[in-house]
């Protein structure tokens, strides 16, 4: 029986580093969206207690991670997940700046230890997830 060499995964590694140095970056994330974009805090006015807001971290956490794998449901979700949001006055672009957020988030948290790595994977990322929901 052979063994397979797994390639690894820069976006888990990363995901991986982050949670060590900062643990959940829930309150970061959304705290520098609402500074670069204030009129984005009225669409959590109801969410009193942040779960809106973890939970909704925690999909894009799953989807960007699925996306770099087995491809089973992200481009799908982010595409419905659009719809409904549209549904609700949030403009299909907006996906797009939340992807950037919370991307430049992890950068800042992760400061010094950001490598070139980091910065091209979750750059491609971004692009290809962009790219392959705009397709649909």
């Amino acid at each position: 029986m052979s063994s397979v060499e797994k390639t690894p995964n820069m976006i888990e590694d990363c995901l991986e580093r982050i949670a060590t140095i900062h643990g959940d970056p829930t309150d970061l994330v959304y705290e520098r969206l609402f500074d670069k974009h204030p009129d984005m805090r009225e669409l959590f006015i109801l969410d009193r207690d942040n779960s809106v807001k973890g939970n909704m971290l925690a999909q894009v956490i799953e989807c960007f991670l699925d996306f770099t794998g087995d491809k089973h449901y992200a481009s799908s979700l982010i595409a419905t997940e659009k719809i409904n949001h549209d549904q609700i006055g949030v403009p299909p672009e907006t996906f797009e700046t939340f992807f950037t957020n919370v991307v430049d988030t992890f950068r800042h948290i992760l400061g010094n230890s950001w490598t070139a790595e980091d910065e091209a994977a979750w750059d491609n990322l971004i692009t290809e997830l962009n790219k392959s929901v705009a397709s649909q």
